[in-house]
């Protein structure tokens, strides 16, 4: 066992730096490139397609009719709405204000599971989620739109709202995975994703510049988002999901603002702001106090 938590932690640590990095690919693809929608289908298509070809040269366990529509509708609707509004997100604010939202999902684990799991509610998880939502208003509030964030607090709404919708997406997964294979899940819940996105899609239409003026750069950058931080990084995610709690893998959501910051100031997709540094220290700070009074808890009933 202790094998496979090392295994979960390093595949938490290479999913979320590839997360990370791809705040900024989309960042540099969305919207110039290729629309924040269309952007959605590629990925969860992509995906789907990647997974189920993986299936037909993996012995896979059975699935029954239920669980199917269950991680089907997993992905037509959490999945599908975490990448519909962080997508549209990224696209209208900066990759260091998107992935400071993504910090926030221990927090709304926590709250989801206090709601539908009855979680245990302390003192210190209470201090931790109001530090934390004051950290989110701070950037909300004081980020002000310019050429790096054409409309920064919808964006950062959006971005909010994926976070939520990722959070629960983990919660259910946790679930799920007890009783199905990561494959399957995968499977399953990418193509509820795709078929949900070919829906919108044909509502909305297709739109990408790069394909209708084609330049090797963007088409490189989009295979990245594609190969590394859609398809790679979700096969790891089931695998720090079946041997370390969800709130610790939330808690990896700090490598994806730590490698968004590093590179977003180094490359010019973001300017240093002290109040988007002090929402990041209160951020960290709140799921710090969420993650510390969780592992009191499990010492307690351990004992």
């Amino acid at each position: 066992m202790k094998n496979k938590k090392i295994e979960a932690n390093l595949s938490m640590i290479v999913s979320k730096t590839f997360s990370g990095l791809n705040a900024n690919a989309l960042k540099y693809l969305l919207p110039l490139w290729i629309a924040p929608l269309t952007g959605v289908m590629f990925r969860c298509v992509f995906a789907a397609a990647v997974f189920w070809i993986i299936s037909l040269f993996w012995k896979q366990e059975k699935t029954t009719r239920r669980e199917k529509i269950t991680l089907f509708l997993l992905g037509a609707i959490g999945l599908y709405g975490f990448m519909f509004f962080y997508l549209i997100g990224v696209s209208k604010t900066t990759p260091v204000s998107s992935s400071l939202f993504s910090s926030l999902q221990p927090i709304w684990v926590f709250i989801l599971s206090v709601i539908f799991l009855r979680e245990r509610i302390t003192a210190m998880k209470v201090i931790g989620i109001v530090i934390g939502l004051g950290g989110a208003l701070l950037c909300i509030m004081t980020q002000k739109s310019d050429d790096l964030a054409s409309d920064a607090f919808t964006g950062n709404m959006l971005c909010l709202l994926s976070s939520i919708a990722y959070a629960a997406y983990l919660i259910i997964s946790n679930i799920v995975l007890g009783k199905v294979s990561s494959l399957n899940m995968l499977r399953y819940s990418f193509l509820g994703a795709a078929v949900s996105s070919l829906i919108v899609m044909a509502f909305t239409g297709f739109h990408g510049h790069l394909f209708s003026h084609f330049e090797w750069q963007p088409f490189l950058i989009l295979m990245f988002v594609l190969i590394f931080p859609t398809t790679i990084s979700y096969l790891l995610i089931p695998i720090g999901l079946k041997y370390l709690s969800t709130t610790l893998v939330a808690l990896y959501g700090y490598i994806i603002l730590i490698v968004a910051t590093i590179v977003s100031l180094s490359i010019g997709q973001d300017r240093f702001s002290w109040y988007q540094m002090i929402a990041i220290a209160l951020i960290c700070s709140s799921v710090y106090f969420v993650e510390i009074a969780e592992s009191k808890d499990k010492a307690t009933v351990s004992k």
